[in-house]
């Protein structure tokens, strides 16, 4: 008997298979976009070259995206580390650079408002999503320390 003759005596193992064919649909979608996303964050992949791989993986997705792994799926992983760590530099480059104004004083001077101002733009980029609450609490403490 195959599994599918099965799964109708048998209703658990139809819900199963069930769930098992949505999860793999699931984890194919997402690697899907994941390679869209890499595709078009490489720097080093020419504009033609980013339409071949969008074609190839639109026209012929299952082949696509398991000959896009083959081919260029080593880089991938540090593609994406090296995309985290610029977002890292930016991020300190910004909080030094904010740390830098509020020590020297913006119109108020050095006094209570530039740490007051400071703050309120960190907080702002922690309510939209842009710092964690780990590198929001780091920031607040060096203002606050200046």
């Amino acid at each position: 008997m195959n599994v599918l003759a099965q799964a109708n005596e048998y209703p658990i193992l139809s819900v199963f298979l069930t769930m098992l064919w949505f999860f793999l649909w699931i984890m194919w979608l997402m690697l899907l976009f994941w390679i869209f996303a890499d595709i078009f964050r490489d720097d080093t992949l020419g504009g033609w070259a980013k339409a071949g791989w969008s074609v190839f993986v639109i026209i012929l997705p299952f082949l696509g995206v398991f000959v896009y792994l083959v081919a260029r799926g080593r880089g991938m992983g540090a593609r994406q580390a090296a995309a985290a760590e610029r977002k890292e530099e930016a991020f300190r480059a910004y909080v030094q650079q904010a740390a830098a104004e509020g020590r020297t004083g913006g119109a108020a001077g050095p006094g209570a408002g530039a740490g007051a101002d400071e703050l309120t733009k960190l907080a702002s980029l922690r309510d939209r999503g842009d710092l964690t609450e780990e590198e929001y609490q780091r920031a607040k403490a060096k203002v606050l320390a200046a």
